[in-house]
């Protein structure tokens, strides 16, 4: 499930400080500020798809992400993949290598982080 931008921002913000209140969540805000309600709303919203959860301290509700930053980007970035790529992550590659005018250099090197990354994440699995 997408979220919108509204509840993506707010998630953004969630994400960064683990949980917080409407108000801890407003002070994330930079620029022009929504009001307490529209985050109040937007949370409820954010509850009934599961991606937020709350408990009550006193008269204040805290709420927390129930789905990690990883875990969603991971959702979304499959997804993309999947509709506008045919499901090929080296067509996207490609598309965004050639769009970005990257060099051969920018290429290796691209594949050399990846090959870490991979090779980091199968040793924590042994």
């Amino acid at each position: 499930m997408q979220l919108t931008k509204a509840e993506e921002q707010i998630m953004q913000i969630l994400w960064t400080m683990e949980e917080g209140t409407v108000q801890d969540i407003l002070k994330g805000f930079t620029g022009n500020k929504p009001a307490r309600t529209t985050i109040a709303t937007v949370l409820t919203i954010l509850e009934g798809k599961d991606f937020v959860s709350h408990r009550s301290e006193g008269r204040v509700n805290v709420y927390k992400a129930l789905i990690s930053k990883e875990n969603y980007s991971k959702k979304q970035l499959f997804g993309f993949v999947k509709d506008y790529f045919n499901g090929s992550f080296s067509s996207m590659v490609s598309f965004f290598a050639k769009e970005t005018n990257l060099s051969i250099e920018q290429m290796d090197e691209m594949l050399d982080e990846t090959r870490k990354a991979l090779e980091e994440e199968t040793n924590k699995t042994k």
